[in-house]
């Protein structure tokens, strides 16, 4: 039983920035990466910016420069830094982590519910 839970969207104008949050919690063993995806209307979900466990990064080429993502490994906890903010960058964002429930099991990816970010003036 692992659980993802998101904090930090809500409504800013061009130009601004929000902190995104994501703790997991329950049956944890090891978590091999954490990563942010994004869907907006009508478009698939795609990815925003992933970190692993030895702290190697990659961000897709429309939020390099502004967004940073950095995780806190003693509570589990990634977030997602995102400054000057675009309306394009207007989406629901969704946590994801990769798992071990315990040494016997394999990694599988967990997603959190999603927060929306609203970039609107």
């Amino acid at each position: 039983q692992v659980q993802l839970v998101e904090s930090g969207g809500g409504l800013v104008q061009p130009g601004g920035s929000l902190r995104l949050s994501c703790a997991a919690s329950g049956s944890i063993f090891s978590i091999n990466a954490m990563a942010w995806y994004r869907q907006a209307p009508g478009k698939q979900r795609e990815l925003v910016a992933g970190i692993t466990s030895i702290g190697v990064t990659n961000y897709a080429d429309s939020v390099k420069g502004r967004f940073t993502i950095s995780r806190n490994h003693a509570e589990n906890t990634v977030y997602l830094q995102m400054n000057s903010l675009k309306p394009e960058d207007t989406a629901v964002y969704y946590c994801n982590a990769r798992i071990r429930e315990s040494m016997t099991l394999p990694n599988y990816d967990y997603w959190g519910q999603g927060t929306q970010v609203t970039v609107s003036s």
